[in-house]
Parts: C-alpha cells; sequence; structure tokens
C-alpha cells in the first residue's frame, strides 16, 4: 500500500464531516468516477465500511463532490459485489479460468491467427492498465485488434485537435483558468449534471462579471446558469460555428496579427466562410441572428475568452468537422496558446486523457505515438525487448471491433476490460448478436454488468480504492490514485489477470502485476513521445498534487500550457481547416419525425453499471425517462408520468415521460445509463475518428397501452 499523504488531512471542507468512530487509516485519493478526478481522503474503519470527505488541495475540486463521490465509498461495500471467477456461470479456482482462457486463446488464434482474439479496454481504467492492456495484446496476443470505449467518447474531440496543434490535451491549461475567463463559449456540455464541481470555475467567472454562452438543444441546468443560451437544433453544431465564425469576420473581431504570426491555412477558411450569413445559419440552427451576434459579441470584446467542447457537439458522425469549426472560431479571435484564453475539450471518462495516450486504442503506441511510424515503433519495441516487425499495424475501431465479432475473418473471441458495451455502444441490439456469436468471451469486471452476465469468464476484479495507479485527468494532470482498503478475498487486480495469462500464454517476464514497475516501464515507453511521461514519478506526482504533461525529466517542472510559445505541429503553426456543415446521417421524415439525443444525469456515470447499485443514486433517479415538450406532449396524447415508447429504425425502448418546456418541440432527450436507450442510436461513424452519431437519430413516439 502507498503511505497516505499525512499533509493533506488537516484540509478539510468548510462543511462539516461526519464524525469518524474507530477510524484505522486516512488515504488522500481520488474519485472513482470522471474527469475531474476530484481529490477525497478515504477514511477506513472497522471491516470495509468508509467514510469520504473531500480533499482542498486537489484544483479542480477544491473541497467539492458531487453526490456520485460522496456515496463512491458504498461501491466496496455492494452487495452485489463479484469475488470469485464464473465459468460458464458456475464459481471457478483462479487457475482454472485462467488456464481455461488461456487454452482457448491458443486454439482460436491456432486456427484463425494471431487477430482472432480482440481485446476492449476502457477509458476509466489506469494508466497502468491501458499501458500494459495494449502490450499485453500487441506481444503476448500479436494481435492488432484492440480498441476502447474512448472512441465513444473522445475521439472526435482528439482528431481535431491533433488536426489543429499537433497534439491531444483535451484542456491544455489548468482548469482554474476558467475562473479568471471574461466570456467562455461551452458547445454541447452539461456539467452542472455531468461533474458538478466543475461549475465552481465557471461561476468563479460570472462572479467576476464573465459571460457564459451554452449551445445545447436542453435548457439544461448547466444552460440554466448561462448568460445565452443557444438551443440549437440537434446536429447542427457545425452550422451554429460556422456561423459565429462568419459573424466574427464580418464584424472586424478577427485577431488579424495573431492570425498571421501563430497559425496557417486562414485564407481557404475566409472564403468558405463566406457562404454562412447568419440568415442562412438561423434557418439551419434554429438560433436567432440576434443571438448569434451577441455571442460573437460577448466572446471578441472579452480580453480573455475560451470555447470549450463537450460530447453534444463532438458525438456525431461529423463530429471531427464539428470541434474544428469551434477550433476555427477560437484560433480566429485569437484564443489558443494565449495564457488566459484558448480552446480545450472537456474529456468525460475518469482516465479519459490518459486512456487514450498509452496504447489500448488501435492505431497508437504509448506516449501519443502513431503505431504506423517507424520510429515510433522502433522505441516502443526496444522497451518491449521485441522486433519491431513482430509490432501488429492498425486494428478496427472500437464500433467496427464490435460489429466484426464472430463473423467470417472477424474475431472469434473477445477479452474485455472496463466497459460495458451491451449498455453503451450505439445500436446495442446488433452489438448483443455480435458478442453471443464468439467463441469465447472473458469480462473482467468488480460486478455483474450486463456485459459480464453474457460473458463464458467473469473475472472478478479490484476497484478504484483497493489498488494504486494513476490517473490522468481533464487537465492532463497526471494524479495517484491510491490504495485505501484491501480488497476482498478472492479478487485480483486487472494487472494480476494480465501478468497470470501473460505467463500461460509463454511470456514470464514483461508483465508485471506491480502498478509502479508497469508505470516505471510506461516512462520510458512514452519518453520522447507527445504525452511524454518520462520525468514523473509516484513521489513527484504525491510532492506536487499532480504533474502535468508532457514532462520529458524529473528535473522538468511539467507543462502546464503546452502552446504558450508555439504549437505542436512541424512549423509551431496552429492549423485553420475548412469544413461544411452537413445534416445528421439519419434526418427526420414522415415515419420517423423527431429527434432523439441522449446523455447524462446528475446521479449516475456512464453505463450505470456502479451508480444503479447505490442506493442513494437510485432513489435520486430511479428509472429511464423520455423528456419532451408539452406541445409534443399533448400531440401524443401522453402526460407527465405515464409511460412512453420511443421507436427507431434500429429498436425500441420505453421510458417515463417527462413533460418540460425546457427541450424543444421536435426533439426528445434520455439518459444512456440503463440498457435499452442505445438500441435506438446510430452507428454511423466520423469518417476520420470514427466516433458514432450517438448525439441524434430519427425517432417516433408510441403511447404504451
Amino acid at each position: 500500500m502507498v503511505k497516505p499523504l499525512e499533509s493533506t488531512i488537516g484540509s478539510m471542507p468548510t462543511t462539516s464531516p461526519p464524525v469518524l468512530e474507530s477510524v484505522k487509516t486516512e488515504t488522500a485519493t481520488h474519485c472513482p468516477y470522471c474527469a475531474l478526478q476530484c481529490g477525497m481522503i478515504v477514511a477506513a474503519g472497522e471491516g470495509r465500511e468508509v467514510t469520504i470527505t473531500p480533499r482542498t488541495d486537489i484544483p479542480a475540486n477544491a473541497g467539492g463532490l458531487c453526490q456520485k463521490g460522496w456515496t463512491a465509498g458504498e461501491l466496496l461495500t455492494n452487495g452485489t459485489r463479484l469475488t470469485t471467477p464464473l465459468l460458464y456461470g458456475e464459481p471457478a479456482r483462479w487457475d482454472d479460468a485462467l488456464d481455461h482462457v488461456a487454452t482457448r486463446i491458443r486454439e482460436i488464434q491456432d486456427e484463425h491467427g494471431p487477430d482472432a482474439v480482440a481485446v476492449f479496454g476502457g477509458g476509466g481504467l489506469t494508466n497502468e492498465k491501458a499501458y500494459l492492456l495494449g502490450k499485453f495484446a500487441r506481444v503476448a496476443l500479436r494481435t492488432s485488434q484492440i480498441d476502447y470505449n474512448g472512441r465513444f467518447c473522445m475521439s472526435s474531440a482528439a482528431a481535431a485537435s491533433i488536426r489543429a496543434f499537433g497534439m491531444d490535451r483535451g484542456m491544455p491549461f489548468p482548469i482554474t483558468d476558467l475562473a479568471a475567463a471574461d466570456a467562455i463559449l461551452l458547445a454541447g456540455g452539461n456539467m452542472a449534471e455531468t461533474m458538478p464541481p466543475f461549475v465552481r470555475h465557471l461561476s468563479g467567472m460570472r462572479e467576476r462579471g464573465g459571460a457564459l454562452i451554452v449551445a445545447d438543444p436542453r435548457l439544461t441546468p448547466t444552460a440554466k446558469m448561462a448568460d445565452l443560451h443557444l438551443q440549437l437544433t440537434p446536429g447542427t453544431d457545425l452550422a451554429l460555428a460556422l456561423g459565429l465564425l462568419h459573424v466574427a469576420l464580418a464584424e472586424g473581431y478577427a485577431d488579424d496579427d495573431y492570425i498571421a504570426t501563430r497559425t496557417a491555412g486562414f485564407d481557404a477558411v475566409a472564403t468558405s466562410i463566406a457562404a454562412w450569413w447568419p440568415e442562412r445559419v438561423e434557418r439551419i440552427t434554429g438560433v436567432p441572428v440576434a443571438q448569434l451576434r451577441q455571442a460573437v459579441h460577448l466572446l471578441g470584446n472579452a480580453r480573455r475568452a475560451m470555447v470549450l467542447t463537450g460530447r453534444g457537439a463532438e458525438q456525431h458522425a461529423k463530429g471531427t468537422d464539428t470541434v474544428t469549426a469551434f477550433v476555427n472560431l477560437a484560433l480566429a479571435l485569437g484564443l489558443p496558446g494565449r495564457e488566459g484564453s484558448g480552446y480545450a475539450c472537456v474529456t468525460g471518462q475518469g482516465n479519459g486523457q490518459g486512456g487514450r495516450e498509452h496504447g489500448q486504442k488501435a492505431d497508437q503506441l504509448p506516449g501519443y505515438r502513431k503505431i504506423d511510424d517507424p520510429a515510433a515503433r522502433a522505441h516502443v519495441a526496444s522497451v518491449w525487448g521485441v522486433d519491431p516487425a513482430d509490432l501488429p499495424g492498425a486494428g478496427r475501431s472500437a464500433y467496427e471491433l464490435l460489429d466484426a465479432l464472430g463473423t467470417p475473418g472477424g474475431p472469434r473471441a473477445l477479452l474485455l476490460f472496463g466497459s460495458n458495451p451491451l449498455v453503451s455502444a450505439p445500436e446495442a441490439g446488433r452489438v448483443a448478436d455480435r458478442l453471443a456469436a464468439l467463441d469465447l468471451l472473458v469480462v473482467s469486471d468488480f460486478v455483474l454488468s450486463e456485459t459480464a452476465a453474457a460473458a463464458d469468464v467473469v473475472l472478478p476484479t479490484t476497484q478504484w480504492a483497493e489498488e494504486s495507479g494513476t490517473m490522468t485527468n481533464l487537465e492532463g494532470r497526471v494524479l495517484l490514485r491510491r490504495e485505501a482498503v484491501a480488497p476482498p478475498s478472492g479478487v485480483r487486480s486487472d494487472l494480476s489477470i494480465l501478468s497470470g495469462l501473460a505467463v500461460r500464454l509463454g511470456h514470464d517476464a514483461g508483465f508485471p502485476a506491480d502498478p509502479r514497475a508497469v508505470f516505471e516501464e510506461l516512462r520510458l515507453a512514452s519518453a520522447g513521445g507527445a504525452a511524454d511521461y518520462a520525468g514523473i514519478t509516484y513521489e513527484r506526482i504525491a510532492a506536487e498534487t499532480g504533474v502535468f504533461w508532457p514532462c520529458p525529466a524529473e528535473d522538468h517542472p511539467g507543462t502546464p500550457r503546452p502552446f504558450l510559445d508555439r504549437f505542436a505541429t512541424p512549423d509551431g503553426l496552429a492549423r485553420f481547416t475548412a469544413v461544411e456543415h452537413r445534416p445528421p446521417e439519419e434526418d427526420l421524415d414522415v415515419e420517423y419525425p423527431l429527434y432523439l439525443t441522449t446523455g447524462r444525469v446528475l446521479a449516475h456515470y456512464q453505463s450505470g453499471a456502479q451508480t444503479r447499485r447505490i442506493a442513494a443514486l437510485t432513489a435520486a433517479s430511479p428509472e429511464v425517462f423520455v423528456e419532451l415538450h408539452p406541445d409534443l406532449a399533448e400531440s401524443v396524447g401522453v402526460t407527465h408520468g405515464e409511460p412512453l415508447r420511443v421507436v427507431s429504425r434500429r429498436g425500441a425502448t420505453e421510458g417515463i415521460a417527462r413533460v418540460t418546456g425546457a427541450i424543444r418541440p421536435d426533439t426528445v432527450f434520455m439518459p444512456f445509463h440503463w440498457p435499452g436507450v442505445n438500441l435506438l442510436t446510430n452507428p454511423a461513424l466520423d469518417p476520420l475518428s470514427r466516433m458514432p452519431e450517438f448525439k441524434v437519430c430519427a425517432v417516433k413516439l408510441e403511447r404504451v397501452a
């Protein structure tokens, strides 16, 4: 166990913490949920009971927690916890379970080749797990077929950031910069429900007199606190960004000196944007011309301004172009690379940033290296002690991988860590069919999620407070998650599982179960890459409450703001890229006349596998609902609280009608934390990021008899 940081114990929030009885240990660690990675102290008493209080030394939350964080201790004691491996539904010994998995892997690969076995990871895994999972796939399994659920979350913003800046660090400045801004445009984010402690930074900005602009089809809790709400039609975020840029250029808000000295490609964008006059944009988006102009005036007149994007703008088949259009707006205003201003993507999953940096993504190697770069392959191969030629190339992206399972030429086996695609993947009914067609499905989890329940082999694993490892939060700050309580008997870590399987597959070395040992190798493998962790150590993280990457040496201070002097492109200039709006892949028609958009609610997280097992959270949000406008409810003949069926071309599901004026009359909203919602969504993919179009599809409503 890593020794707790005693220095943090005296820094408590102003609210009175619960009285602790028989306290044995107090451990400074981090929340198991979103990418804020809020600091918390876990106080473990008798047995496995714990009490949680917030830390004040972590800037992301600075003494605050949301209800998910406050109740996170119940994950450790929940009665549905897995503690014994399951082999075809029956309890099994660990050796028997791992022997069976290794034997079946050999048999399947002997018959069908290395790519017949696939690996699927998660954006909530620690950096050490993400790294070892990628190495396990490419060295122990020799397969190219590995991807992860971050493809469903961050890939479009990552692709757009690399295209514009040469590097993807979602928030290339400390989160505390937000409070010092004078105007912020937030496109497609609802932080008041998804990561409530984030809101204190927005509130700090507004308390100083700054303006918040929120673009969202719904009047969310975040939009309610905004000075200006742009209530656009689902799927038109790209047109909105083009219109805002048109107004900015037409009304003289472009920063000509910045454009000339720090960017390239502006002329092509300026030419293409001429067609996006405000009246045209109003017809497409539904946002009035006056509001378009007001938004630009607020941003353009601000001394320090920021443009932020969230999943609402990104989870589209044109998500990369949509984010690019918002980046173009930020570049034209001269924001990125200036202290106190900039563009940022607000990462969602707990390790969404670190999870995409170290090799569990189909086209990447550790350090955010491209797998088809010969120099990158040579460097990583030297760390792994293999021939670069033996490393496989890029495999299928997440949905394409799931869609290929059990098909001719597709993988016959899947090893799954930290994900629940039967709830979280688009067109989930088809994904269920593909999983059922496999010869072997192995799931590592600490609860019997919907996907684990369908598995041939289930391996019970440790969770957040029972293990140590690093996480990289939405700022690019590498943090240390510490073991606070011993795991229950019979449970192993994901690292231990990978180590045990590697040995059985003939790799007696190279796959340690100790997270510190894995991190030391990760440092070497990432050295010289875009996401360079070479100078980051567990000791530095503990002493400095996190270290920003890139950090190439132990005497390097880390890089809170990587773009102040130059961007990570060959010539140091940011790139404008001309893009064009196009409608959703599935637009409205007579049969399916309504837009469905999906998202999160305050009480739940991701697929709900964790939060739907916490009594206080299920009491706060017990069931899936369908949010619809009063006019739409009247036309359907449904009243508030009645069951309602939502039907798309891919499936149907039911929810309780929630009638509210906070949503557009042509749109319905459903939270995706429950099974069934993603039966409806469209798996159409962005051509560059391979992000599915979660945020908009065509549906119809039916009353439930």
